[in-house]
């Protein structure tokens, strides 16, 4: 009889978990209190405007990146998608003139030195940095390790040229900055830091130089940055239907309220067994189900709620108190006029708007804009979804009035930022809304609507990171509270890492 797996959110990382460990014989229901699966990479519609929730972009889908490896077992078609090039075009204070990070080796090599001049060092070694990690990183380590296999699968990955990183584990990019008499550079430490805060949630002063060697390193050929035709939800489609194919099954508008762990309510019956509580958000039914392993694609902060802190280790749940705040997302969604978008406009751009002001809170802008034929507006027409960091906290303080006043404010302060580049009238704006903390609160489950996950800073990375292996036997964590990180690579090699513990246990 095969092993029960309950898998707790249908986002990237839980859908991959599910889809795999299904190949691999086990018997896998997925719960979801959303309508769509994908969570933060699934995809609404307005209007005849298809929107990207959070999302925008992918890696792994290269020969051998980790979603080419992912569908190739799972013997799932991938998905289509185009290259992004430039991977985005950043606009830095004041400037006109956008720093284009090319797919090109050869192109970004020359952008960058027209742009930063004296900095081909620091450079060089990221480079360096990069394609050791990834060699290493494809050797299959489970970071960071908590039994001896855990430990037995990091050493087994290790070779020679990987203690070329050993100096540089405990830099952050400010130390490498400082190595090559370039932290007093103020427009490559701020490229650096609108670029960072993106992939690694903070900036070149904390962000773990072996991390951002990959996150700046990601979007050039071999690797790259695609955009997917249709939408973001074509990923978590393709997933779903490798589920499927292997009798896998997911129910949507499904909320697990408990997780019921060997501290508090258990059963055993041939072998440990843990329970769920399960609620059916249309009918309002609750129950208990049991599974041998339950996997939970939630953040850790969620993950406490869902155990109680009680049922938990001290030492454990006092580091998850200790994490630093992580961010929420402030996004406007628009449906505009073709005519609206500037020509030749780039499909991904990153605007800064004041050097003296925080990274977010609308001082920056990340913004994804669609082309024609990709399936997300309809002819003549086109997207523009632009998001920006900001503090959770402030969104759930006050009344409705001041919930609505606050969205309204940042409503208005993105659309003036954006019409420095977009044409954006009342004539060509056809649909607009925003989302908030609270929005993905409600649809995602997140607690407080944060996005992103932990940041990537020395104390919480790779060997220092949250654990996909947690203190409960048979509990696993995948997404971007783990290593390592953020994004759909990130989630889904989390997933990937979680099946390999799952079978070798």
């Amino acid at each position: 009889m095969s092993k029960k797996v309950i898998v707790i959110g249908a986002g990237i990382g839980g859908l991959t978990a599910a889809a795999l460990l299904a190949k691999r014989g086990y018997t896998v229901k997925v719960y979801d209190q959303a309508i769509i699966p994908g969570g933060c990479a699934s995809t609404f519609t307005r209007r005849g405007f298809t929107f990207d929730v959070g999302a925008t972009q992918v890696a792994g889908l290269e020969e051998g990146g980790i979603h080419h490896q992912i569908f190739r077992e799972l013997e799932v078609t991938l998905p289509e998608a185009t290259y992004c090039d430039p991977a985005v075009a950043v606009f830095l204070p004041g400037e006109s003139i956008p720093i284009n990070i090319w797919r090109d080796p050869e192109k970004w090599v020359k952008e960058r030195q027209t742009q930063f001049p004296k900095s081909e060092p620091f450079w060089q070694l990221l480079k360096i940095l990069f394609e050791v990690s990834l060699q290493f990183q494809a050797r299959g380590p489970i970071l960071p390790p908590r039994t001896m296999w855990d430990l037995w699968q990091l050493f087994s990955a290790v070779r020679l040229e990987t203690m070329i990183t050993v100096p540089f584990a405990l830099m952050t990019v400010l130390d490498a900055l400082r190595l090559f008499k370039l932290d007093q550079d103020k427009r490559l430490k701020t490229f650096l830091d609108i670029q960072l805060k993106l992939y690694s949630q903070t900036d070149a002063t904390e962000t773990a130089l072996l991390y951002a060697a990959t996150a700046l390193s990601l979007s050039q050929a071999p690797q790259g940055l695609y955009h997917l035709q249709g939408s973001m939800q074509a990923l978590s489609d393709a997933l779903l239907k490798g589920l499927q194919k292997y009798q896998g099954k997911l129910l949507m508008r499904h909320r697990v309220e408990k997780i019921n762990t060997p501290y508090g309510k258990l059963r055993q019956d041939n072998g440990q067994v843990k329970e769920v509580t399960v609620r059916n958000l249309k009918t309002n039914q609750l129950w208990q189900e049991e599974a041998d392993h339950i996997v939970a694609n939630v953040t850790i902060q969620n993950l406490i709620k869902l155990i109680g802190r009680e049922n938990l280790p001290f030492s454990y749940v006092q580091r998850i108190d200790k994490l630093p705040p992580a961010s929420g997302a402030f996004v406007i969604y628009l449906g505009v006029k073709e005519s609206a978008i500037p020509f030749n406009c780039p499909p991904h751009l990153q605007f800064l708007y004041d050097y003296q002001g925080p990274i977010g809170e609308n001082n920056s802008l990340f913004v994804s804009v669609s082309k024609a034929g990709d399936g997300r507006a309809p002819g003549g027409q086109a997207t523009i979804i632009a998001s920006s960091f900001t503090d959770v906290s402030q969104w759930w303080q006050g009344n409705e009035t001041d919930y609505q006043q606050l969205k309204e404010k940042y409503t208005n302060e993105a659309l003036n930022r954006l019409s420095n580049y977009f044409q954006l009238t009342p004539e060509t704006i056809i649909h607009q809304e925003s989302a908030t903390p609270r929005t993905f609160a409600y649809y995602t489950g997140r607690d407080l609507g944060i996005v992103g996950g932990i940041g990537q800073r020395l104390s919480t990375f790779g060997p220092f990171g949250i654990a996909t292996r947690t203190p409960v036997k048979d509990l696993w964590l995948v997404g971007d509270s783990t290593h390592p990180g953020e994004g759909t690579a990130g989630v889904s090699y989390s997933a990937l890492t979680v099946v390999r513990q799952i079978e070798a246990q």
